[in-house]
């Protein structure tokens, strides 16, 4: 099997280290926000501006990658994260506080877009699979532990998390630009048309791309969204079990998640993309649809380690088909701005549309929709196209996919 290249483990060691902050301040941020005597609310907002900034910059963000190249945006996407959580540290009043988050929002989109452009440029097309699982795994790792590290630095301050992270992702930033001088460059505009940027219309032609938008969809809706909002309050309020409860809950999903994403990549890069999509979809689909029903905590377990596989099965297999899908062209534009876009869109809709039907119908019928969701994205990979090269053929950019990608609608 073809060995991953030296630039690719600099990539998710980068990854690593930004998943990790993620969850280094995740302790210490509402409570530093309700540090300035602002409401619950206010305090949320905190967190949303972040989620909300990065749906916006999205397109935005595309374009500047078209122009300056991957490598140029993403350090410049690291370097504006470490400054606004930098200035996030030493805020002395709320509006401050939500400011730099909300800039920390924009930085996160660029390198999050040009993270995915540098491996679907970088990643050979046989192991493309391989090299998804491993990015997904490496953001679950970081995001389980760094709510453990970033608990134990809230004991020397609720500002003492955010200096932590500004430093890591400072020299996470400096590896990246001396170990990556000769990736992701600036885009020659002398190239030939074949070698440039997938338009948004363009990729929308494809079945296999809308499959992909709708499944990230849903990996934001209930795996960023509704698992973190939303299930710890159907145990805490539905179950009445205590908040302790809650996070075994979400480790045992995680779990689950991990289980699946050691295999998943590999087993897609062998067997094709839809043979791993389907299958996951279809688990996560139905244990969603029914943990609402779940009548004590063990059961909520089972079905939770349940859905972490269904989810690691398809988070990232999707992520190779986009990269079988844009072949390794100059990336970024459109087509995968809205990639990132559509997993953004789904956390950030995903636990307020729930959390509204579980005010108004119940947690049954809130985690029905959510199954709902995943049933749909179900239904969009019934009818895409295959793409993995092991499986349709071989080459930079496979003839199925010219052909799907071409066709009228």
């Amino acid at each position: 099997m073809r060995q991953i290249p030296r630039g690719i483990w600099v990539l998710l060691a980068a990854n690593v280290v930004i998943a990790l902050g993620y969850g280094l301040i995740a302790p210490a941020l509402p409570a530093f926000a309700r540090s300035f005597n602002v409401s619950f609310t206010a305090a949320s907002a905190v967190v949303s501006a972040f989620a909300v900034m990065r749906l916006l910059f999205a397109p935005a963000t595309g374009r500047l990658v078209t122009i300056f190249g991957e490598r140029r945006i993403y350090l410049i996407g690291l370097l504006v994260v470490a400054g606004s959580t930098f200035a996030c540290a030493f805020a002395q009043g709320y509006w401050q506080l939500l400011l730099f988050r909300a800039a920390g929002g924009v930085g996160s989109t660029m390198f999050t877009v040009s993270a995915m452009a540098l491996l679907i440029r970088m990643a050979p097309a046989e192991i493309r699979g391989r090299v998804s699982g491993f990015f997904s795994a490496g953001f679950l790792i970081g995001s389980i532990t760094g709510p453990l590290i970033g608990s134990a630095l809230v004991g020397f301050g609720l500002r003492m998390p955010f200096v932590v992270y500004s430093i890591a992702l400072i020299i996470a930033a400096a590896v990246v630009a001396t170990q990556l001088r000769d990736q992701g460059g600036r885009p020659d505009p002398s190239a030939a048309p074949q070698a440039g940027v997938i338009s948004f219309r363009t990729a929308m032609r494809n079945s296999t791309y809308r499959a992909i938008l709708t499944s990230n969809f849903t990996q934001g809706w209930s795996s960023m969204g509704v698992r973190v909002a939303v299930v710890p309050l159907f145990i805490t309020d539905g179950l009445d079990e205590g908040p302790a409860m809650a996070g075994i809950a979400l480790a045992v999903y995680a779990a689950g998640n991990v289980a699946a994403i050691v295999v998943a990549g590999r087993l897609s890069d062998s067997y094709g993309r839809r043979r791993v999509m389907l299958p996951g979809l279809a688990i996560a689909a139905v244990s969603t649809a029914v943990l609402g029903l779940a009548s004590n905590f063990v059961v909520v377990l089972l079905l939770c380690v349940v859905a972490g596989i269904g989810s690691g099965l398809f988070a990232p297999t999707h992520q190779a088909a986009l990269a079988d899908v844009l072949g390794n062209r100059q990336q970024g534009g459109s087509a995968l701005a809205a990639y990132g876009m559509s997993s953004d869109l789904g956390a950030v809709s995903g636990p307020v549309v729930v959390g509204f039907v579980a005010d108004r119908a119940g947690f049954g019928w809130a985690f029905t929709l959510t199954g709902i969701v995943a049933a749909v994205a179900l239904a969009m990979w019934s009818f895409a196209a295959e793409t993995a090269p092991a499986v349709v053929g071989s080459g930079p950019h496979l003839t199925e996919v010219d052909r799907d990608t071409t066709e009228p609608d």
